[in-house]
């Protein structure tokens, strides 16, 4: 039933700053766990991915007193599935919910605040190595939650240049932040991303396609699909905690400001 549904529109990609909004009920499944999946025709829900967590929150319906508590959402053949129970649910529920129907979405704040803080921190690091002469190092995968968010690199910087490395980029970092800069985000033709992120973009990226970019200021963008702070200054802080080689790679790991 639901692969026959179209897919969602990523309202978050258009405004990553939006906690509050209305979308439409397409359908409610039970899944394996004994949860249940509200599949809705757009969300500005973040599922997990590209390193960063799921949002949480819940959805309700104006027409009715049901409330739907988000604990996770994620994103399936273009269809995002918001993850979770209803609230306090009394018999007759499902006949209360119907497709086509108006919701509304609330997504918790301090929890997107962190996520948001935590992915943008992981690519301000692209830009201070970057600056710091490493742009050798080819960005490799990221995890930005809060359980040890880190950076990885393809690529190692020699031994006993680690202390001095490190130290310099949380100067670095921390530099930027204090400066600040708007960020913005975009689906773009592939000639324009390209001179979004400097005339670079990843060989896995299809010149046919509009890659999603992300800049932070006047620093070269990069693509990605998560959320972000609307300002470098409202990371608030950096501190770079290890990095470590292993096997050809460069891991950065790094922690900000409560």
């Amino acid at each position: 039933m639901a692969m026959a549904l179209s897919p969602t529109k990523l309202a978050y990609f258009d405004d990553m700053w939006t906690l509050e909004s209305t979308a439409v009920f397409l359908s409610c499944l039970q899944v394996e766990d004994g949860r249940q999946a509200v599949i809705l025709d757009s969300t500005i829900f973040h599922p997990q991915g590209g390193g960063q967590p799921a949002d949480t929150g819940f959805i309700t319906s104006p027409s009715s007193d049901l409330k739907f508590m988000v604990e996770d959402v994620r994103l399936k053949d273009g269809l995002v599935f918001h993850y979770g129970f209803f609230k306090d649910v009394q018999e007759g529920w499902e006949f209360k919910l119907k497709e086509g129907q108006e919701v509304s979405l609330y997504v918790d704040a301090e929890r997107r605040d962190l996520n948001s803080r935590l992915h943008s921190a992981g690519h301000l690091l692209d830009i201070c190595m970057h600056n710091l002469g490493l742009s050798h190092l080819e960005p490799g995968k990221g995890h930005h939650f809060p359980d040890g968010p880190f950076v990885e690199y393809k690529g190692i910087i020699p031994q006993d240049q680690l202390q001095t490395k490190q130290r310099e980029l949380e100067i670095e970092a921390n530099a930027l932040i204090s400066s600040g800069g708007k960020v913005k985000a975009s689906m773009l033709p592939y000639e324009e991303a390209s001179k979004w992120c400097g005339g670079d973009l990843p060989s896995y990226i299809s010149k046919s396609s509009t890659p999603r970019i992300v800049k932070f200021g006047d620093h070269p963008g990069g693509p990605c699909g998560g959320t972000h702070v609307a300002d470098i200054a409202n990371i608030r802080s950096l501190k770079v905690t290890r990095i470590r080689m292993k096997k050809g790679l460069t891991k950065v790991s790094y922690s900000i400001s409560s």
